[in-house]
């Protein structure tokens, strides 16, 4: 009963993944739902798990290596045989892939172009390729479609490069005192993928920033007087809750703000959404993730805030799908609970704006007689992409949904 274990499917238009990570060994047996691999394509992180017993014999293929979806990557027994001989016809993967979140809504690196400004073709996974192995995608020809550049056609560029001549060597130095190193850890997958998502966000997306308050004295009372109706069996208000109808409401009025930047099409395109779906950053063990809200600015503020409630369970307990991170052109991303007076947030990758949110604070301003009179704020910064919006549009969309948190009966309205 040995098999063969191939590189699973993830997605409909997934041809080829990372093999990011062995979790089980040759010779160690497993169970089912334990997990054997992780596998990276340029969206998620996906875990894969067994849905069988066994025992793993043997790997192929190395992690780190990128695989085509079929090929085989390692041999294993159903009846616990150590040794077996050459397997016949690969059967059916003994795994299931379970979708390990990461934040956001990935995308691919931006296609390069020539010096001309022609644009490059190439694969997502071939342009992650060659900036691992230094390979300039201008030298190199591609055997797809259209002269696309394919991973395979980087890997065979990297291979034919002329071997650089070593530099001259410099007179000897006295040796240097080496500061001791602080304790190193790899990261996990996941720390490691929304490291470079969030880094390429930062360095790509022309990033502009907006800060303001909001008065919500009368939105705490109104959170309390609806979380003091026990009896009625309606989910709790939460600031966030509110903060997300203020945000959906806001877009509703705006469209305009629930679009996005594409990168893949030659000089970019700008993607109208529509939907007023809102990406809710939520902290887990596992790490912050933000999947999406689907249709947050229509929901009523009751059933919105019972999704959310559902969706952040969800993310605690890794139980989020690929589809949980698609769409959604805005993020709320709350720290209140943590005593900050404003969060700067970077733009989760495929998306067009974050709004990060602080702590209620209270101070004291002058009224009109210059008096002073003790008010409760929350701190906001709106994240704006300047490729889709100017300084008047996103002031606009934050005031918006300043007079949302400052006359909270109009969150209790059908949006």
């Amino acid at each position: 009963m040995v098999r063969e274990l191939v590189m699973p499917k993830l997605g409909l238009t997934m041809t080829e993944g990372v093999l990011a990570e062995w979790r089980v060994s040759p010779g160690q047996p497993f169970r089912s739902g334990d997990v054997l691999l992780v596998v990276e394509t340029d969206k998620i992180a996906s875990e894969v798990e067994a849905d069988s017993d066994g025992v793993l014999i043997e790997t192929t293929i190395p992690a780190g290596e990128t695989v085509a979806v079929g090929t085989p990557i390692a041999r294993w027994s159903a009846d616990g045989a150590g040794a077996a001989p050459a397997p016949q016809a690969a059967e059916a993967p003994a795994s299931k892939p379970v979708p390990t979140p990461v934040a956001g809504n990935a995308r691919p690196l931006p296609a390069p172009v020539r010096a001309n400004g022609e644009r490059i073709l190439s694969t997502p996974l071939a342009r992650r390729r060659a900036e691992g192995l230094g390979v300039d995608l201008a030298t190199v020809t591609g055997s797809g479609p259209r002269g696309r550049i394919k991973v395979a056609d980087v890997e065979a560029a990297a291979q034919t490069r002329p071997i650089p001549q070593p530099a001259p060597q410099p007179a000897p130095q006295a040796p240097k005192i080496e500061t001791p190193a602080g304790e190193r850890s790899k990261p996990t997958t996941l720390q490691a993928t929304v490291a470079r998502r969030l880094t390429a966000a930062k360095r790509d997306v022309p990033h502009f920033y907006l800060a303001a308050e909001a008065e919500v004295t009368e939105l705490a009372a109104l959170r309390d007087r609806l979380n003091a109706d026990t009896e009625s069996g309606l989910p709790r208000i939460s600031m966030t809750h509110l903060v997300l109808a203020a945000v959906g409401r806001a877009l509703v009025a705006m469209p305009e703000m629930d679009r996005v930047w594409d990168d893949e099409p030659p000089g970019g395109a700008i993607l109208a959404l529509g939907r007023g779906d809102i990406g809710m950053a939520v902290d887990t063990p596992r790490g912050l993730v933000a999947p999406v809200l689907r249709g947050a600015a229509t929901l009523p503020l009751d059933r919105l805030a019972a999704e959310a409630a559902s969706l952040t369970r969800r993310a605690r307990d890794g139980r989020l799908t690929e589809e949980d991170f698609q769409g959604g052109a805005v993020t709320v991303s709350n720290a209140g609970m943590h005593n900050v007076t404003y969060m700067t947030s970077i733009i989760n990758p495929g998306q067009s704006s974050i709004l990060g949110v602080g702590s209620v604070r209270s101070v004291f301003r002058p009224d009109e007689a210059g008096a002073p009179v003790l008010k409760r704020e929350l701190g906001l910064v709106l994240s704006a992409d300047h490729r889709l919006f100017d300084g008047v549009t996103a002031l606009a969309f934050l005031n918006r949904i300043i007079a949302g948190l400052e006359r909270p009966l109009r969150l209790l309205r059908a949006p």
